[in-house]
């Protein structure tokens, strides 16, 4: 009987022995999953933007007037809707998704920033407060390259109870959890304001804001950490930043090309291509078609350039005689920016041709106007490239082969209206990618900057993880080589 017993027992303790070690299996091949699974790679890339979908809500670009700062609510009722059948809803802020970029801002003086738009500090803020009155931009050309201010409004957004964004990006106010440090001076408007020196000054105020954001920002313990490679900066005018720049070029520049940078301060592995804020209308309720625009090839413009924009001159001389042809001078003068609307929203192709640097605003024109582009630079850089087939919606021609004879106008009057159709559909849906609006929206431009940004994030990371291998074995001599501009191959 007791061998009985013991024998029995002995079968229930081995039965239980294997239960308890099925479980512990079954729980130890879950956790590798949950952990392997939380160690993925980043998904800073939203595919489905790039899918088939209709352009969303924009703001009216057309008008250059000056006009009073306007109230939250004002400037959410002052966005034209284009009713599409395949419109989407907005997508409402959700903090806490995969990907959002996590951004450190400054908190940089309002000098630098929204006193450059006659904003005044209440009670010592340094921001104003969006909810009751966000500040006007200046009308114009001004208005190009503002992207410092479409970001900037952003962040703050992000910070709203209620943000009326779409939050690709947040602001953060602890920098260790901060995937990129954002330093918000208006660098654009700054040289647009204040590039010319007047008698009484012993030194142009654009200088001396830029002397005094260099003095900030490298003096931050966040500067010191990552050497500047963290930082993000906006200089989107070619012009904006020109002594800064050679001091922080360590830094992430957000650009509208790399003209006039030499390589080792602004590249395509480190750097940002923003889009320009486009002057000309958008297109909406957009019904023309290939017969119903009778202008085939159009350019409104600066004809005379230096640099690589000597080529408009000898495209002008090749083209004036084409009947259906535009091509003349303009600029934003005397109505400038409504007669460019009219004859881009009339054409079938729209010339974008170098000037004094290898972008202009004339490409976003383009798109906004459903015209398709016909590129002819041969150094530019464009916006989101890496994520974005612009072969599907734009020409492109060299410029040895554009200022062949009759090259350009057989290669336009070649494409027949199914291609020309094809590419026009293409632009429709890609023309909110190049769309700046407050309060931002999925898939507009300043969203697809935020992407673009954070794609540049695990490779800056790489870069500051390598910079410190041999930090414990830094010799004093060494200390102070660090405090060096390296040359072109740092990267």
């Amino acid at each position: 009987m007791g061998e009985r017993n013991a024998s029995s027992f002995g079968f229930i303790s081995r039965n239980f022995l294997f239960f308890l070690l099925a479980i512990t299996s079954i729980l130890f091949s879950l956790s590798w999953f949950f952990v392997l699974r939380s160690t993925g790679s980043p998904h800073f890339v939203d595919h489905s933007l790039l899918s088939n979908s209709a352009p969303p809500s924009v703001i009216d670009n057309g008008s250059s007037k000056e006009s009073k700062p306007k109230s939250l609510d004002h400037v959410k009722n002052s966005v034209q809707e284009e009713e599409l059948p395949q419109k989407k809803k907005d997508i409402k802020c959700n903090k806490n998704k995969k990907g959002v970029l996590k951004v450190y801002m400054y908190d940089l003086p309002p000098q630098f920033h929204f006193e450059l738009l006659d904003w005044k500090s209440q009670g010592g803020s340094v921001w104003p407060d969006i909810r009751t009155r966000i500040p006007h931009y200046p009308g114009g050309l001004n208005l190009q390259h503002s992207i410092e201010y479409w970001l900037t409004l952003d962040l703050l957004a992000s910070e709203l109870p209620d943000n009326p964004s779409a939050c690709g990006a947040i602001r953060v106010h602890n920098s260790s959890g901060a995937d990129i440090i954002f330093v918000p001076f208006f660098s654009s408007l700054s040289y647009n304001k204040y590039s010319k020196k007047s008698p009484q000054q012993n030194k142009i105020n654009n200088k001396l804001l830029q002397e005094k954001v260099v003095r900030f920002v490298t003096s931050q313990e966040e500067w010191k950490r990552s050497g500047g490679r963290d930082h993000l900066i906006v200089a989107h005018h070619p012009n904006s930043m020109l002594d800064a720049r050679t001091k922080l070029w360590p830094a992430m520049f957000i650009l509208a090309d790399f003209g006039r940078y030499p390589p080792h301060i602004a590249n395509i592995d480190k750097d940002v291509i923003a889009p320009y804020k486009h002057m000309v209308k958008s297109y909406v309720n957009d019904t023309s078609e290939f017969d119903s625009r009778p202008i085939l090839l159009y350019f409104q413009g600066a004809i005379y350039r230096k640099d690589g924009g000597s080529v408009r001159q000898e495209l002008f001389y090749l083209l004036k005689d084409e009947k259906d042809v535009h091509f003349s001078f303009g600029s934003v003068q005397k109505n400038g920016i409504h007669q460019a609307s009219q004859g881009m929203h009339s054409s079938k192709f729209c010339l974008n041709i170098a000037g004094d640097t290898p972008s202009s605003n004339r490409l976003f024109d383009a798109i906004a106007s459903h015209c398709v582009p016909v590129i002819i630079s041969d150094e530019i850089e464009l916006p989101y490239e890496d994520i974005l087939d612009y072969s599907e919606f734009c020409i492109f021609v060299r410029t040895s082969d554009a200022v062949k004879g009759n090259f350009l106008i057989n290669l336009v009057r070649n494409i027949k209206k199914d291609e020309w159709t094809h590419m026009r559909d293409r632009l429709k849906e890609v023309q909110r990618f190049f769309e700046f609006q407050f309060p931002s929206k999925e898939g507009d431009a300043v969203q697809m900057i935020w992407q673009a940004v954070a794609r540049k994030v695990p490779a800056m990371r790489r870069n500051i993880h390598k910079s410190r291998r041999f930090s414990r074995t830094v010799t004093g001599k060494e200390e102070g080589l660090k405090l060096i501009p390296s040359q072109p191959n740092f990267w």
